[in-house]
């Protein structure tokens, strides 16, 4: 982050997924949520701990998944609830499902021509599609194709809207428009972590995510911190009831001393922590 007089980077359409679980597994009074740690070689946010996701690319603009491909919430449902037009809302949905499967392993979809409502609907190992989840981190294969080749559609019913976070203006590096959205690992699969852009993965609950940024044994970015802050101390069940208002923040930075400081809406709390660990962004 420097500072510039230049006209302010157009954000990227970005979609980050939240995958949750009962914690301890079979609980019904917690959950448990996916993180990786992005390699200390990445140009953005290297070190920080992330969920499974990324930018919104031309395979997701023109997937073209209301032709079979698509089972669950129509991008009109999705547009109304983001605050955003049908074809954004649909490149979103699909970068959500695409992004979480390269990166986590884990895959919102099911066999095409069944019920959406039948148990035997959603995808139970997604590891024997290991061969294209390969492709699909690569760019060589898009996720429509991918859902046709298999028969296979797209669950977005197993997805539900959460956030919606704009990197400041601030940012000369890259800036980022994302749309959080918070998923259940279904039944039968799981998260692997075994991608290219991080170098740990796991499960932990929310709160203690929370407190090993306050201990400085990791380091939370606000959006990501919030929303596990937004998590804590709920069960899957609440997470995937209720109704989110999205309201989108955009945070401010600003410079105290020689450091970069976030100011958004619980940027105090956020704050008091990520000094009890020592934390923060020279400029």
């Amino acid at each position: 982050m420097t500072e510039s007089n230049d006209q302010p980077l157009v954000p990227r359409p970005a979609a980050t997924v939240m995958l949750i679980r009962p914690e301890p597994e079979g609980s019904k009074t917690g959950l448990a949520v996916f993180l990786m740690r992005r390699h200390a070689r990445m140009h953005f946010a290297a070190g920080t701990m992330v969920f499974p996701g990324g930018g919104v690319d031309d395979r997701d603009r023109n997937a073209d998944l209301g032709s079979g491909a698509w089972a669950g919430p129509p991008p009109q449902w999705w547009a109304e609830r983001f605050g955003i037009e049908p074809d954004l809302a649909e490149a979103l949905v699909c970068a959500a499902a695409r992004e979480t499967f390269e990166e986590s392993g884990v895959l919102f979809a099911g066999p095409a021509g069944r019920s959406s409502s039948a148990p035997d609907g959603i995808v139970g190992d997604a590891s024997v599609y290991r061969d294209s989840r390969h492709a699909l981190a690569e760019g060589t294969l898009s996720f429509a194709d991918f859902l046709r080749r298999e028969k296979l559609v797209l669950r977005s019913d197993l997805l539900r809207p959460w956030a919606n976070w704009v990197t400041p203006e601030a940012e000369r590096t890259r800036r980022y428009d994302t749309y959080f959205f918070v998923g259940a690992l279904p039944a039968g699969q799981r998260a692997d972590g075994e991608n290219t852009e991080s170098d740990r993965a796991g499960w932990t609950t929310p709160q203690a995510a929370i407190d090993d940024f306050a201990a400085g044994e990791s380091f939370l970015l606000p959006p990501t911190w919030t929303q596990l802050d937004s998590l804590a101390g709920r069960t899957v069940e609440d997470v995937l009831s209720v109704e989110r208002q999205i309201v989108t923040v955009q945070p401010r930075l600003e410079i105290q001393g020689d450091n970069w400081i976030f100011e958004f809406f619980d940027s105090d709390r956020y704050h008091q922590a990520r000094k009890a660990g020592g934390m923060g962004w020279r400029h």
